[in-house]
């Protein structure tokens, strides 16, 4: 995993990263103890498969971090990353939610 911090950017409602002066985001949505992934934005300059996974990956760390919140994945860039990689991350979706 490249060496990068993401920053959660509560007023802009958005994980951002910042990488050779280039900004990747996630936008997101919260309710109640939700978190809705609803957007992933990342440049050309910077884009490519590993670099969104890396990221995704970041993201979602972040958020287990926290305690008592579920992720509702809406993008479905995330929605794809989070079905190839359904057993690590199943615990963080909310009871139900099928991908």
């Amino acid at each position: 995993m490249r060496e990068w911090t993401i920053k959660d950017n509560e007023f802009l409602r958005q994980y951002e990263v910042k990488i050779d002066g280039h900004l990747a985001k996630m936008e997101y949505s919260t309710q109640e103890r939700k978190i809705f992934l609803t957007k992933l934005v990342v440049p050309t300059e910077i884009e490519d498969e590993t670099f969104k996974e890396e990221f995704i990956r970041g993201v979602l760390s972040t958020i287990e971090d926290k305690q008592n919140v579920r992720v509702v994945p809406t993008s479905p860039q995330i929605v794809s990353f989070l079905r190839r990689n359904r057993r690590q991350y199943q615990e963080l979706l909310p009871v139900g939610i099928r991908i």
